[in-house]
């Protein structure tokens, strides 16, 4: 299986994001990095955002490596000061901001008795928290380029039939969905849009499982009406990229499921 993709795309879609920049948490792998070179293949100039920067400048590589644009900022997003760092690395290195991704997460399934006061604390900090600062700070060098773009990737862990284990990481999530609801009402007049996009892709961490637990991987699939896991970049990077751009310019306050069918959303 791949984390990657080598589709070409039309020229049209190369440039629906030109000369926009774009920042993008927990960008070193998985559904970040699927985003990010789905947002530089579409002309954004990117600045990538996570804890290991080997990792990142991995991805920065490769979207160099096709004729993009992307810099590395390796961060503890839980920091007190943080977003303040990211967000002024992107106008000093990048020249503003027009998209922002909110992709970073600590939080990690588990059943309620395990979470500790500590892991809870962390998890909001990662989450919530962090994705709040940075929505804050980028606003006014949106505001300043005539509107911007907020994407924060949630999931469906608050609509699973079965919500054991997903306690936490679903209020995480669900929290997150709710400042995105109130983003897109109180900053759409501004020409600000805030979308939340609930993913459902390869990973590191979900291919390591599957390799591992092939027959509950199998009926895991099988779960899945489109019939597969999908790609970080063809199934959400190129559609995130998408919603980023001003064909979408008329869609704002929603949840985009991008999992294949496999949850249901009411």
């Amino acid at each position: 299986m791949t984390n990657s993709s080598t589709t070409m795309i039309p020229a049209r879609a190369a440039a629906r994001l030109s000369g926009k920049v774009a920042v993008v948490t927990g960008a070193g792998q998985g559904v970040g990095r699927g985003i990010a070179l789905a947002l530089a293949e579409s002309g954004a100039a990117v600045l990538l955002v996570g804890r290991t920067l080997r990792k990142l400048e991995s991805v920065a590589e490769e979207i160099r490596a096709t004729g993009g644009t992307a810099d590395s900022l390796a961060v503890d997003i839980t920091d007190d000061t943080a977003a303040e760092s990211i967000i002024a690395t992107a106008v000093s290195w990048l020249g503003s901001v027009d998209i922002l991704v909110n992709n970073a997460n600590l939080a990690e399934p588990m059943p309620l008795d395990e979470c500790t006061d500590a892991a809870f604390r962390t998890a909001f900090e990662a989450g919530p928290r962090a994705s709040l600062s940075l929505m804050k700070l980028a606003r006014p060098y949106m505001v300043a380029r005539g509107g911007g773009v907020v994407i924060n990737l949630v999931s469906s862990a608050a609509v699973r039939w079965d919500a054991a284990d997903y306690g936490v990481y679903a209020a995480v999530k669900e929290a997150i969905r709710a400042l995105t609801r109130a983003a897109a009402c109180e900053w759409g007049a501004d020409g600000i849009r805030a979308l939340n996009v609930a993913p459902h892709a390869h990973s590191p961490g979900l291919d390591w499982w599957m390799r591992h637990n092939p027959e509950e991987a199998e009926q895991f699939i099988a779960g899945i009406p489109a019939g597969r896991v999908g790609d970080p970049v063809a199934d959400i990077g190129r559609p995130v990229a998408w919603l980023c751009s001003s064909e979408a310019s008329y869609l704002t306050g929603v949840t985009v499921p991008l999992d294949g069918g496999q949850s249901r959303w009411g």
